[in-house]
């Protein structure tokens, strides 16, 4: 018993660990190989060093911006101070750092835009995912019109989104800047279908016998929805959010480019435009940052799954 058990757990790690490590290491290998045979208009295309140099250069962009803002703030208060201590009744005021946004600050605008976007598809998506799943003549109504919206590009949506908001969004001192707001309605319109399909479909699979049950028992419409429904929903469910989270992370880089919201989409795009000879390292930089959390992202979620769901997800 003992040895299969050894046996077992070695290739749980050969499988889990090894392998992945092995797959990563081969892939970095080729692309190391192949950068070097493709030359651009920008030079030759970035292999994984030039990636990682301007990596870490990005980085230590965002340290330095970050004490420019420091010493701004420290100069003001100083300069207060002083003012303050020759006259009591100075109004002193502290003014905004305008520097440029890092690296490292698009990445944060771009996951805070991801994540409402993606919430407002759920507050939107689940109810309605429950409402048509439970209701077959309202299934019948809207499946055409989902079916419909679902394959629609962001790269349509885009330009109708940024007219409406323009036309509606008129503060003369927005909280929210057009763009994010742009952004953020487009990932919803993008990423709402997944959630609000699979919920229905959850919704709509629950056993007969658990539905004869409620109504013998006599439960009421939420207690129906709350016991019964979602309990048994929840796998689909979570597998909607799952798609929807990974669709939304896509959609949102195209429409950053678009809208010039400041955030990842931003960065690729001015980049491109600005043709230097590190602007294609620095793409890919952008790309593999795009990637790995978009994975992370992933992992997160199926985590929640996991948590809140009762089957076994591998």
């Amino acid at each position: 018993m003992e040895v299969n058990a050894l046996k077992e757990n070695g290739i749980n790690f050969l499988s889990k660990s090894v392998l992945p490590m092995v797959g990563i290491l081969v892939f970095i290998i080729l692309w190391s190989l192949l950068a070097k045979n493709i030359n651009t208009s920008l030079g030759a295309f970035p292999g994984p060093k030039a990636v990682y140099e301007q990596s870490i250069s990005l980085y230590e962009e965002h340290i330095e911006e970050r004490s420019k803002a420091s010493k701004f703030y420290d100069m003001q208060e100083k300069n207060n101070a002083q003012r303050l201590a020759v006259d009591p009744n100075y109004d002193a005021k502290i003014r905004s750092y305008t520097g440029k946004k890092t690296y490292v600050d698009q990445i944060f605008t771009s996951l805070i835009t991801v994540m409402c976007g993606f919430i407002l598809s759920l507050l939107i998506g689940l109810p309605l995912g429950i409402a048509i799943g439970l209701n077959k003549g309202l299934n019948s109504a809207l499946n055409p019109i989902i079916q419909i919206l679902k394959p629609v590009s962001p790269l349509a949506w885009l330009p109708l989104v940024t007219m409406v908001v323009s036309a509606t969004y008129t503060s003369t001192d927005p909280f929210f800047a057009k763009s994010f707001i742009t952004s953020m309605i487009t990932v919803t319109l993008c990423c709402l279908w997944p959630v609000l399909i699979n919920t229905a479909v959850g919704v709509g699979s629950v056993e007969n016998d658990l539905i004869n049950v409620s109504r013998v028992i006599n439960l009421s419409t939420m207690t129906h929805i709350r016991k019964i429904v979602l309990p048994s929903a929840i796998p689909l469910m979570f597998t909607g959010m799952r798609l929807s989270l990974g669709i939304a992370w896509m959609v949102l880089i195209a429409a950053e480019m678009l809208s010039q919201n400041p955030g990842l989409g931003k960065f690729v795009w001015d980049e491109f435009q600005n043709g230097s000879s590190n602007s294609l390292a620095r793409i890919m930089v952008a790309v593999v940052t795009i990637g790995i959390i978009g994975f992370l992202l992933d992992r997160a979620m199926l985590k929640l799954q996991r948590i809140f769901s009762w089957q076994k997800i591998v």
